[in-house]
This record gives structure tokens, sequence and C-alpha cells, in this order.
């Protein structure tokens, strides 16, 4: 007995989802699909951690999709592939989300002098907390968009076995020495309370365009040569976009070669005149070019007409500039350097022949030296420009980076400040604003402050982001913040005041911004630690071309472009809920560096035994080294502050303290191939012995370390602004420690925008609910709309129109055609055991079906190969929609309304049956809850169509020719019905002819096969060939666009011998797909893609072209061809009413038409055709009283 397929009532994606979703569990199809794959190879795969404490997003669904396309496709083909969720659990996002809930900032943590304090212990409790609080939400996304990964067993960044295996791989890098301390200049945040590494300031968005006041200072010029004392005070000036730098400032960089000219003019406030000195090229950008004199006496300033004459009355280079001595501009504060061991020889030099001026910190433990004499004066820089400001650079080295290093190489002293402790620091703290002066050394105020004038800004936030006032309970206020008035502004008005200001205008420019706070950021001079993964920067560039990067330009540009100008990663967090960097240091800087928890709990017993430690927390809670159960890790905590609380002892027996920063997050998650295993400590190894895996434990394995067996990873996917964050870390940590790459292919996904093209944002009011998308128009709909409307590198423009789109063309196609083909199945009984019909008996249209089935696996299994989800799935939904249904079921359709289970009948249903069934499983990657129903619909063998296998094409069934001669056919239709639709004759209106001249023999036995599917596709009754150039005009039209770059000077005389080629020379560029030609003396080739070759229409008759295609339609319509036009359109209307009367398909009928002289016509000319096409034993016309066509005759029909 057949089985009976499934009729369903309508499609509705949401409920097939929530019904396939409780099939999947009730199975356990996930686990199913790994568990069956057991002993088969491996497909490995990494999931890149999201952060719980923050809701998912419609790009979530898009990275998700995508990977979960490819894993359920390697699946498929035959891999087993594990799925381990992951949540990155540590870091800013964490932490400010806390503080923004408790209404606190950093400042307030571990501070019992705050009215706010909380504990270090509270604050980490409470982020342990809240890290997690969406998960619920995360594990509904997960399931509701069918995306399998194992969400029960997750990897946790805060779980005491990952952090070890943190602590194992910065260990193997200190023993490499890739672990340093140094004193740089880095990027900081303020908002956040911490530096940041480069890669954390290049994420996509960070650098944003500003506008500030800016100014242009006047620099006093001490010792100037004669020319530039003439006419008033003689001036450097130079352009800053950062006036609150201004107190810092401690030199004056120029260009060695640039062209520079003293200038004699005026203040452009107070009109005193001056005379300054800046590079010649950007005179114009502040005096006028028509107010030079070039003659006789400097005019007088007019401010009220902006006039502001000026001559130039000396020219230089750079390089004749430097050494030139200036006035200090804001002269708040000396320059000091420390003396000490780690001094620059040019320091210890000038406090040695300067004793007077060297001085003790106020607890005696330091020595400084006042060097403002060495300060001050103009030096060289090869990267000074000419593209904007004077060409002169302001220098504070302790806010730059760049700035730091010219300066130093100069022998310059940095202008430092000396707090409390005896540390040097930049004038702004660590809050953004002017240190306090109860803050600083006492000394060191009495020798290098001027109270009185830094009393005046002391305690003044640099910006107003940092301001408290503007960020109340920790809730930025960016709005009334911008509107306030800043520091800048103050600064400004008071240069200005002092005649100290040449020029201040607002200016938009581009400036780094904090990545979590949207906060500024600032350069700052902080003790940090660094891996130097420069050391290994040409194995990260060769070890990365071997990487399959989706798109290329990836690969190639944004990554390999910042692997080839990297910076020494900045680790060090000073922050509180983190992963605590495992170095212990004496007061002598003599360091530990641990590596695991068996390697902590030995070295605190000697601390115990030394005296320092009076016992081993570790041990008194229960703690057995070795022992890697769950229930054993579980017993203690490695975070601050009880991590903080253990002090080491060195081989003296001298305690060491840990270092209080934590590490970037970005390790965390960079560290998830080999932490999410526990390794070395628990997972399989690579290769290796039991000895090997005990030198690993104990990092005294000698050369790069043994990767695990799971490792490393076939394919990753996240978004673009992953580049430089987990996908760099991965490949830096995998090529610094095990000397290979983390992942062998990768698709990095661009941004999801609005459908205007904006960027998403909860301000702006424009954020797409995912759950909301899934919901309306269901999973599959919302995953295939993401990952084929444009490539998943490129950014989608969100549509939610388009998602309807795909539920309609692809889904709502497919749907109908199974609902085709299982109402005629369910009442011919078809049944899917049947022997096959031998494929060589098959009508052509069927093998041709068939063909192109097997093609679609080929090309749709080569694009998933290459990673490419974008193409497989179009690949599948041009068949479905041009191939299965708008060509083979409209075209076979009347196989199913035979009474009799014939040969041919049955070999329509067995090769509808296959496609669909295929279609099935092709699909089941993309769309797995439609697909599922689908398969099990058709009558599929499997549990689920996610157990099954990736079909496999048949190569016997593939016939090229054939697949070419039914797209000719096609495209012929294409152009035919072009023709029709341009003068608005139906296609139920029948035409005479057609004609085609074949441009070849192979063309012309092309169409000839297909002669008979064109004619009743297009419904003509004739399909003529013509020959010679003279029945159809064509005429050439060249593309200016790209035959000009080819052509050049020439294209004129090529576009007119195009335009008057003869019928012959035409016809030979279509046959030939080229033409030779002469112009001006020189042969020229001009090819068929290059032109457009237009016919001209012939009196009664429609001409199309395309390519070397052409295609005369004749339009004159005879009285017999408008009598069986008005047949279709009865049958069309007689059909429709069946419909509307809730008709069986096997109903026979008797029809009533009113008189009318157009239809009765047609009546009796095609009585049997039309009974035949509506299942009618009888058409009469007589009147009724039934629906009125657009004939204006009333129709009935009756059941007989």
């Amino acid at each position: 007995m057949a089985k009976k397929f499934a009729e369903h009532k309508g499609l509705d994606l949401t409920a097939i989802n929530q019904n396939v979703l409780s099939e999947w569990e009730k199975n356990d199809i996930f686990h199913k699909s790994i568990d069956e794959r057991e002993g088969c190879p491996q497909f490995i795969f990494f999931e890149g951690p999201p952060s719980a404490n923050g809701h998912p997003g419609i790009h979530h669904v898009l990275a998700r999709a995508i990977k979960d396309t490819f894993n359920r496709y390697k699946t498929m083909k035959g891999f087993q592939v594990h799925r381990k969720a992951g949540w990155d659990t540590h870091g800013l996002p964490v932490e400010l989300g806390v503080e923004k809930e408790l209404g606190i900032t950093k400042k307030d943590i571990d501070n019992k002098a705050s009215e706010k304090y909380i504990s270090t212990e509270q604050y980490n409790a409470k982020c342990r907390e809240n890290v997690m609080m969406f998960t619920a939400e995360w594990r509904q996304l997960t399931e509701e968009m069918g995306y399998f990964v194992d969400l029960d067993n997750p990897y946790i960044t805060y779980d005491n076995k990952y952090i070890e295996t943190l602590w194992w791989l910065l260990k193997q890098l200190y023993n490499k020495g890739l672990l340093y301390k140094g004193y740089t200049i880095q990027p900081y945040s303020p908002g956040a309370g911490t530096g940041l590494s480069s890669h954390e300031l290049n994420q996509p968005g960070c650098y944003r365009d500003v506008k500030d006041l800016t100014t242009t200072a006047q620099f006093l010029i001490k010792d100037p040569k004669a020319e530039w004392t003439k006419w008033g005070k003689p001036y450097f000036i130079a352009w800053t976009t950062t006036p609150w730098t201004l107190p810092s400032n401690v030199a004056l960089c120029v260009g060695p070669k640039i062209d520079y000219v003293a200038i004699e003019t005026y203040n452009l406030y107070n009109g005193e005149p001056m005379t300054l000195v800046m590079a010649e090229a950007l005179i114009t950008s502040y005096l006028k070019a028509d107010q030079e004199c070039k003659e006789g006496d400097l005019l007088p300033f007019d401010k009220e007409n902006k006039v502001c004459p000026w001559r130039i009355v000396d020219r230089m280079k750079g390089a004749d500039l430097e050494g030139y001595h200036y006035e200090q501009l804001m002269p708040w504060v000396k320059p000091c350097e420390k003396v000490d061991a780690f001094a620059p020889k040019f320091v210890t030099e000038y406090a040695a022949a300067h004793p007077e001026k060297v001085f003790a910190s106020e607890d005696g433990r330091d020595k400084f030296v006042e060097m403002e004499s060495e300060a001050f004066r103009v030096i060289l820089g090869d990267y000074v420009t000419t593209d904007d400001g004077t060409g002169i650079v302001h220098i504070a080295p302790t806010f730059g980076a760049d700035d730091a290093k010219v300066a130093k190489d100069a022998n310059i002293p940095a202008l430092y400040l000396i707090n409390k402790k005896g540390e040097t620091r930049p004038m702004v703290d660590l809050q953004g604003k002017f240190y306090a002066l109860e803050d600083l050394d006492d000394n060191f105020i009495a020798t290098c402050v001027n109270k009185e004038a830094y009393s005046h800004h002391a305690g003044d936030y640099v910006k107003n982001a940092y301001d408290p006032q503007f960020n109340v309970d920790g809730v930025w206020d960016k709005k009334a913040s911008d509107k306030a008035e800043d520091l800048n502004i103050v600064l400004c008005y008071e240069l200005k005041q002092e005649g100290k200001a040449f020029k201040s205008e607002k200016h938009v420019h581009n400036y780094p911004h904090c990545w979590r706070t949207d906060k500024p950021i600032l350069y700052y001079p902080l003790d940090s630690w660094f891996i130097k993964d420069t050391a290994r920067k040409e194995r990260m560039v060769e070890l990365n071309k071997t990487i399959n990067w989706q798109p290329e330009s990836t690969g190639t540009g944004r990554f390999g472009n910042w692997l080839e100008n990297l910076n020494d990663w900045n680790l060090s967090r000073s922050r509180f809920w983190g992963t605590p960097l495992p170095i212990w240091r004496d007061e002598n800087r003599g360091e530990k560096c641990i590596g695991s928890l068996e390697e902590l709990y030995a070295e605190i017993e000697k601390a115990v035994a030394a005296g320092v430690m009076k016992s081993n927390p570790m041990k008194d809670k229960g703690f057995v080294p070795g022992d890697y159960s769950k229930e054993n890790y579980d017993k203690i905590d490695l975070h601050r502050p009880y991590v903080d609380n253990i002090v080491l002892v060195n081989e003296e027996g001298k305690p060491m303290y840990r270092e209080s920063d934590l590490i970037d997050v970005w390790f965390d998650s960079g560290s998830m191939p080999y932490a999410q295993l526990h390794y070395p400590f628990e997972g399989e190894m690579a290769r290796g012995t039991e000895a090997d895996r005990d030198a690993l434990i104990h990092s005294t394995y000698e050369g790069y370390a043994i990767p695990p067996k799971f490792y490393p990873a076939d394919f990753i996917n996240e978004g673009v602004d992953q580049t430089r964050g987990w996908f760099f870390t991965l490949h830096a940590i995998a090529t610094m420690v095990f000397d290979s790459v983390a992942f062998k292919n990768v698709i990095s996904s661009g941004l999801v925008l609005d459908a205007k093209g904006n960027k998403m944002s909860k301000h702006v009011g424009n954020v797409v609910n995912p759950f909301d998308m899934i919901h309306k128009y269901g999973a599959d709909a919302v995953r295939f709309y993401m990952m084929t409307n444009s490539e998943p590198w490129d950014n989608l423009k969100f549509d939610a129109n388009g998602v309807d789109e795909v539920r309609r063309k692809l889904f709502g196609t497919l749907y109908n055609t199974y609902s085709f083909f299982a109402l005629y199945a369910n009442v011919d009984n078809f049944d899917v055991e049947t022997p096959q019909v031998d494929f060589a008996k098959r009508p052509e249209i069927d093998r041709w079906i068939l063909s192109c089935l097997q093609t679609l696996i080929k090309k749709v299994d080569a694009e998933l190969k290459s990673y490419d989800p974008t193409r497989a799935g179009r690949l599948i939904d041009n068949f479905v929609n041009d191939d299965l249904s708008n060509t083979y079921v409209r075209q076979s359709r009347k196989r199913f309304w035979g009474k009799e289970m014939s040969e041919d009948k049955l070999s329509a249903y067995q090769t509808l049956h296959t496609c669909l069934l295929t279609v099935a499983k092709l699909l089941a990657p993309f769309a797995p809850f439609y697909s599922d129903q689908l398969y099990h619909d058709l009558g599929g063998e499997m549990t689920s169509v996610h157990l099954e296998n990736f079909p496999q094409a048949n190569e016997a069934f593939i016939n090229t020719d054939l697949e070419e001669r039914m797209e000719i056919a096609r495209k012929i239709t294409s152009m035919t019905l072009a023709l029709r639709r341009k003068v608005n004759i139906k296609v139920r209106q029948p035409l005479q002819q057609i004609m085609i001249p074949a441009v070849s023999a192979e063309q012309k036995a092309q169409i000839e096969a297909v002669k008979d599917l064109i004619m009743s596709e297009v419904n003509v009754k004739e399909l003529k060939f013509v020959e010679g150039e003279d029945i159809l005009v064509k005429t050439v039209k060249c593309n200016f666009r790209t035959m000009g770059k080819k052509y050049g000077k020439l294209m004129k005389g090529v576009a007119n011998v195009m335009s008057n080629l003869d019928q012959h020379q035409i016809s030979q560029l279509e046959k030939e797909g080229s033409l030779t030609i002469n112009v001006e003396g020189q042969d020229l080739v001009v090819d068929a893609a290059d032109v457009e070759i237009i016919s001209q229409d012939i009196p009664g008759w429609l001409v199309s072209n395309d390519g070397n295609v052409t295609v005369a339609l004749e339009v004159e319509l005879t009285d017999e061809l408008i009598k069986e036009g008005t047949a279709r359109e009865l049958i069309n209307r007689i059909q429709n009413l069946r419909k509307d009367t809730g008709l069986e398909i096997t109903d026979r009928i008797k029809v009533t038409v009113a008189p009318n002289e157009q239809t009765d016509a047609a009546i009796e000319a095609f009585a049997d055709y039309i009974k035949g096409q509506v299942l009618a034993d009888d058409i009469v016309i007589a009147e009724n009283d039934g629906v009125i066509d657009k004939f204006d005759v009333n129709i009935t029909i009756e059941k007989i």
C-alpha cells in the first residue's frame, strides 16, 4: 500500500519551526548527528564566544546561520563535527554593565574613602552573577534559528580550568622571552579606566570624525636671527587639535627638507606686529594671497575688514631651524627626569654636570633632576608634513608615542609630574583630569611647579566626557557634555587673551574612541606587560598566507596589512574582573611566572615554609593538585582579590607580590582552542607520549609546544570586527606557542545595516529584533535571506521585505511544487517503492531536469567546499524557481492529469519526487526546518534529513548538450515573451510565427531540437529559420565606457567604422565573436561583448537581439488566431471557476456560456479543445445567471 503524502493547508514557516524543533528534541537529532559519525574523519570547528551579558542581535543570526550551514553540510558529507558553545565572561562589557547598574565608577571599587564603596570581592561576585544574565535569551535564539551547538557543556572563560590554560600559555611566552614589562605611551580609556591594545583601538568605528576647537599657538623665539626682529616679536607658530596638551609642550618639530619662511605680519586678533616662522606651503591657510606686500612698507592691519597684510623676509630649510630655543608657552611646570640606573645617558650626564638641579622625592627614595634648559627647542622629524597646520609640530612626549620617540632621539626631557609615591606621571591623571596639587610630591612642587599658574586648572577634566557631572550614576549624558564648554575652549580663550594664539577655529578631525564606552581615549605613559608578537611577525605573515580567507581581500588587506605593521601586544588591563596576570615580583624586580595550579600550590608551600604566608589557601580549601575533576577545581577562585592575597617568595625567601594587572580579554578568547579542552592538562595531544605531556604541563618541553589533536580549526566565522580581535589573537597565540595556524578557513562576515544602509543603533531606533523576524517569517526565511541577499563578507542592508520575498519566492514556490505533487500523487496512489522507469526511456524533459539536478548537486557542493554560501544558496533558489517550477512542472502538468498510471506519468512522478527529495537534502544546511518537513513529507527514510548523506551527482545523468539546448529554448522564450509584453499581447493569444536567423549550423541544430517546446511556450504556430543578412536589418552601438579604455584617442574613429558596418560584417561579428577593423592605418580587433547589436523592427513584426540570438515575432492577428485566443481565455476563466466552487480535480462538468459574438465563434471553432482542457462533457451557449466574464458574458458550471 502506497504511503499517503501529507497535504498542508498553507505555508506557515513559524509553525514548521516549532513542530520540527519539537521532533529534534524528542529524537535528540543534534547529538545523533555527532554520535552516528563516530569513527569518521573530524571536521574541526571553533565557536567564537559571545558575551552573555548582552542581548543577541540580528547580526548574530547571520554569523550563526553561516556557521550552522557549513557544520550541517560537513556532517552530511560524512564528517563528525563537534560543536562546543562558549561564553566570553570577562572584560569591559561585563564591568561597565555592572557599574552602570550599581551607579558606580571604577574609582569607587576597593576605595573605602568613597561614599559608594564596594569591595573587589563584592564587585567581582556581581560581575560573575551578571555575566550570564541573558543566557536564556541566547539559548532561545540558538534553538529557534536552528543552530546546532552544544550549549549544555560550554566552555566558560571565568572557569578555573580555562584560566589555568591561559596561565600555561603565558608561561610558554614568558619562557620564550616574549612576555615583558615596559613603560610606554599607550592608548588609555579614562571612561573604562584601563589601557587598550592596538587591536582594540582598530575595531570598526573606533576612529570617528569629531569637531573640536583647535588653536595655532605662538611660541616666542629666544635666539632669533636678526632678520626676524625688525617687525614686532618673532614666533614659531604650531597648530594642535588638543590644546589641553600645550602645558606639556617641551619641543617643536620641523621637517628637515621642508621649506620654511619668516613672515612679517600682524596677530589676527589684536593686530600686534609680529614675525612668524612657518612652512611656506601653508601660508595661505592663514593669510590671504592677495594681501601679500611684495614691495614698499607693510600696509596697516584692519580687523573689521579682515585685512592682514604680510610679506616674506627670510627663507630657510627645516634643517636650518634645528636648535633654536623658544620660551615655554604655558610655564606651569618645568621638565624633569628621574635619575636612576635606567635613566638615559643624557639625563645622568646632565645631573652630574648640574648637581644643584638634582632633588630628592619627599620620602627620600628617588632622585630627580630639573632640566628646563634642555627643553623648549626646535628638533627634526621626518614624519612632519605640510598636509595641514603650519609645518611645525608641537611636541608633548607624555601624550603621544611619536612625540616621545622624536623627543627621546633629540635628548629632550619629558614634562612629568611626580606624585606622592615618587612616581613620574603625565600632567593628566587616569581619570582624565589635571592632577591636584595635593597629589604631588612636595619637593617636586618646590623645584618645578609654578603653583599659581598650575593651580588655576588643577583638577579640571580635559574632556567633558570624563567629568563626573556628565556621568551621574555611571550614565554618560553625551548631549549635555557636548553642549557644555570644555577645557579646550577655556585654554584657547586664555591664550587669545594673552596674545599667544594666532588663530583658533573649529576643525573636524579623526580621533580614536574606546570601543566599549564610546568616549575619546588618551595616549598615556603606562607601566604595562607586553607580548612581543613583533618577534614572530614574519612567521605570522607567512602562516597567514596558508589560510583560506573569505574574502581573500580581508586576509591580504585588513588582516595582512595589520600583521605587516604589527605592534607589541599590550596585555595589561587595570581592572578587577578578568584573568589575573600570573606574574609575581619582588622589590628588585625578580620575577616568577606561574604556569599551572600545581606550580602555584608548590610555590605557596615555599612561602608558608618561609613564614611569608600563614597557610596555603588552596590546601585550606581542599584543592588537590593533579585532580582535574570539576569538583576539585570548583573549590577555589583564581580571580581577584583571592589571587592578590597570595604572596610568594624568591630564592632568598623575600616576598614576591602579584603584578596587579589583569590580562586583555582578547587573550581569553584567542586561547579557546586549548582552554576549552583544559589543554595540556587534559585533552588528546596531536602526537607524543605521556612524558611529553608531563614536560608540557611543567613548561619544560623544548621547542614549540605540541598542539592538541582537536586542532587547528577547519573553519571559523565571525564578523569583520573580529579581524583584529579574535582572528588576530587566535593567529598570534598559535604562531608564538605552537608555530601553527589556529584555523584553515575563515569567513569574515560584514556588518548588518538597516535597509537604508545605516548602522543599527538603539538611539536611532533602527535596530531589528531577531526574534520578531523569526516569529513573523520563520527562521529558514531569515537565514536564507541573510546568506543569499549579498555575499557574507559584504555589508548587508537588512530589509524585512526581502525576507518576505524569500519566504514567498523560494519557500512558497517549493511548497506549491510539493503541494502539486502530493495532490496528484495521492489521487493516483503513487508509490515511491515502484521500480524506477529506466532513465533512457524517460521523456526528454525528465532527462533534462534530472541532468540539471545532477549539475546543481555538483555546483552547490563546489561552492560549499570553497566556503561560499551565497552562490550555493542562489543556485538552489534558481533551480527551484526557474528549472523545477517554472519550466519542468509547468510543462509537465498535463502528464499528471491522465487517468491511467502510464509509464510516462510514472516517470513524471518519479522525476518530480527525486527532484524534491534531492532539493530537501541540498537545502538542509541552509533551511534546516522546512527541509526536514519536506524530507519527511516525501517519505525520507532517516529520522531526520540532517542524518542523511549529502547528495552525490550521477555523472551518467548529466547531458550538457541537452541543458544547453534547453537554455537556448528558455532564452528565445524569454525574448519572445518580452516582445509580446511590448505590444500587450497575452501568451494565451496564439500568434502565427517567429523567425530566427541562425548564426551557425550548430545553433540551428540546437534550436531545431527544442523547436516544439519553444512554440508551445510562446504560443506560436510556426518557427522558421531565415537565411541571408538582408532579412533582418541590424546596427551596432559601441560601449564607450569599456571601448574608450581600450582604444583611447582612436575611439572616435572606431565608433565611426562600427556605425557603418554592413550586414555581412555584423553577421561575421555575431558568428565569430570579434571583427578586425582598420582605423587610421591600424588594425584593431573589436569584441562582440563590447558592443550592442540592435535589430530593427520590420512592418508587422517585432525584433529582439540578445548576444548571437535574434528573434523576430509576427504580431499581426488573423480571425482564426483571435478565435483560438478567445477559446484559451474561456478555458482560463472556467478553470478558475472550478477552483472557486471547490470541485475536485477529477470532477466532470457541464459549461453554459451566455451568447456573445466573440465567444460564440470561439466555442464553435474550438468546443472539443475547450471541453478537453476543463474536463467538461458538454459546453452550451445559453442565457444563465453565472459569473460575468471579461467578455461581458455569464458563465456557469455544473458538476455531472
